[in-house]
């Protein structure tokens, strides 16, 4: 198994929705799981999304207690109408980091590696995470739904060529 490349703005496969998982291919897939929780670990990461590794897949896999977790066709089912505001980063944008709303909990369901269905409710930090990583599989970034760059504003733009993460990464939070 291997570290994979990580795929870093403005590559266009980050802008991508990712296509969903045939059930018959899931386990065809097993080596890309485990290379991604590797990769996810040797970078010091929460979660990680297949587009992040340049596989344009409904794929994630993120960090739990228990240990990874990995995720075919994730959906969000309901999100709570409570959110709050949090610090977040992305190891596609490198020492990048903004204020995200996001819902505190959220309903998910998927499938998992061995091709059962998956259901479950994610709460706190674990649902923010969560959010975070289907975002990508719909070619959304953090940097869209920021409504503030705490921390890296100069590389961002020197990333994108000059030019800001849009009009909300400038407004001053609320």
């Amino acid at each position: 198994m291997a570290v994979l490349v990580l795929r870093v703005i403005p590559d266009p496969v980050l802008r991508q929705t990712a296509a969903s998982v045939a059930l018959a291919d899931i386990p065809k897939l097993k080596s890309l799981v485990v290379d991604m929780v590797q990769t996810m670990d040797a970078n010091q990461g929460v979660g990680l999304a297949a587009p992040q590794v340049g596989r344009g897949l409904r794929l994630i896999v993120a960090s739990t207690v228990q240990g990874p977790l990995a995720l075919f066709n994730p959906v969000l089912s309901r999100r709570s109408l409570r959110t709050e505001l949090g610090e977040e980063g992305c190891l596609s944008i490198p020492g990048v980091y903004g204020r995200v709303r996001r819902s505190v909990r959220v309903a998910v369901s998927g499938v998992a590696p061995d091709g059962q269905p998956m259901r479950f409710t994610a709460k706190g930090f674990f649902a923010r995470v969560l959010q975070h990583e289907v975002d990508h599989l719909n070619g959304v970034l953090f940097i869209d739904r920021t409504k503030k760059i705490t921390t890296g504003r100069e590389r961002l733009e020197a990333m994108l060529g000059g030019t800001t993460a849009g009009d909300s990464a400038s407004q001053p939070s609320g």
